[in-house]
């Protein structure tokens, strides 16, 4: 997986930048080639000579010690990488790349490469905290930059908190899991769902009945994250809104982590206006009011009564909004009459496709899936595919749907 990968490392300016020197052995152990640009700052805490001997590449310091910088060597810099890797990110590069401002050589390959842009924080945790900063990692992981959140912990500083450098270890997994999405953009393709903003939903939703024991369904969640992982490749702005599932967070995703539907439908709400929604997660039909103590088992054998409320229909709620996105889509997981209960599904619930599939069998846990696109027009029944190649082709649907 890892060979002919390169890595163009931008190493900032914080005592972090020392993880850097750990962080390229790792990338080479894993078989990877890194080069590295080292700001003014980071200079402050490792040497040129350093990285230089750990890359094996030359190290570049300033847009004038490219030899072909007559012939924009800052942008083949950028461009003849497979990742650029920012690390530390600091806040004062987090801002200047969320601003667009090019007034250096890290800066200014960052705003002419069309490669996959990796930031990965580490300030002071008042820093991080701070609303510019948030405001800043927003506006980045809009543009398509994947930022990785910093571990908490005791800093440098003194102070404790949120704003430490994930381990080097970690930030490799984080390479190593982007490199192995079947999602990722390819420079130079025609990202189609660019501007668009789009909700998607996935996963149960765990609705509790007392501290311990809650009611759910066998939903994995793998459909919808890969849906969304499609949608953001072509472009696309993306909100998950994910019930409780252990799935890695797709590139260029913004995820948002529920438990209940009523907490997922205020998640959705709360992240209109959109374009599309689409809507995969299987939402639980009923909740109960939770037993704030633990349920015991009673002397007479006789099991507790549990007096159960409809939860809200999302997708329902969505299809007659006010702020109804322009194409509303929703998904009808059935065991049969998979094709009669979609089509009664699409009128009732005031959407625009139902994605129907036949659950019965190990579809809620496996990684594979057929599916029938149910609109108002009729039914068009795709191949048993793996459940990334559905997601490419339904992100690829939507795309050719929205102007």
């Amino acid at each position: 997986m890892n060979a002919d990968r390169k890595i163009l490392l931008i190493v900032g300016g914080g005592i972090a930048a020392y993880k850097a020197c750990e962080l390229i052995r790792l990338i080479r152990k894993a078989g990877m080639a890194v080069r590295c640009v080292l700001t003014e700052g980071g200079a402050h805490f490792v040497t040129p000579m350093t990285l230089a001997a750990l890359s094996e590449q030359p190290v570049h310091t300033s847009l004038w010690d490219l030899k072909d910088e007559a012939e924009m060597g800052h942008i083949q810099l950028s461009r003849e990488a497979d990742l650029v890797v920012v690390c530390p990110a600091t806040a004062d590069l987090l801002a200047k790349m969320a601003g667009g401002i090019a007034d250096s050589l890290a800066t200014t390959l960052l705003l002419a490469t069309d490669t996959p842009v990796m930031a990965v924080p580490a300030m002071n945790v008042r820093m991080w905290e701070h609303a510019a900063t948030r405001r800043n990692v927003a506006q980045l992981r809009e543009d398509g930059v994947l930022v990785l959140e910093p571990d908490e912990g005791p800093m440098a500083c003194g102070e404790f908190g949120a704003g430490r450098l994930p381990e080097p270890e970690a930030i490799l997994a984080a390479i190593e899991a982007h490199f192995s999405s079947p999602f990722l953009p390819i420079p130079g393709t025609e990202r189609k769902l660019a501007g668009k903003h789009i909700i998607v939903t996935a996963g149960p939703t765990h609705e509790p009945i007392d501290p311990v024991r809650y009611i759910a369904n066998r939903s994995s969640g793998k459909q919808g994250f890969a849906i969304a992982g499609a949608l953001a490749a072509l472009g696309a702005r993306v909100t998950l809104v994910a019930g409780p599932v252990s799935l890695a967070t797709p590139p260029g995703v913004d995820r948002i982590d529920i438990e209940t539907a009523r907490e997922m439908a205020a998640a959705v709400e709360a992240a209109l206006p959109a374009d599309a929604a689409v809507m995969v997660a299987a939402v639980a039909d009923w909740r109960t009011e939770p037993f704030a103590a633990k349920i015991k088992k009673p002397g007479d054998g006789k099991p507790p009564e549990l007096v159960l409320a409809e939860n809200p229909d999302l997708l329902a709620g969505l299809g007659h909004s006010p702020d109804r996105p322009k194409l509303l889509i929703g998904f009808a997981a059935e065991t049969e009459n998979v094709i009669e209960n979609a089509r009664a599904k699409l009128a009732r619930k005031g959407c625009d496709w139902i994605v129907a599939n036949d659950v019965s069998g190990d579809v809620m846990g496996g990684d594979s899936n057929t599916v029938h696109i149910v609109t108002a027009a009729g039914v068009e029944s795709w191949d048993h595919l793996p459940k990334s190649d559905v997601a490419a082709k339904l992100a690829e649907k939507i795309a050719d749907e929205l102007p």
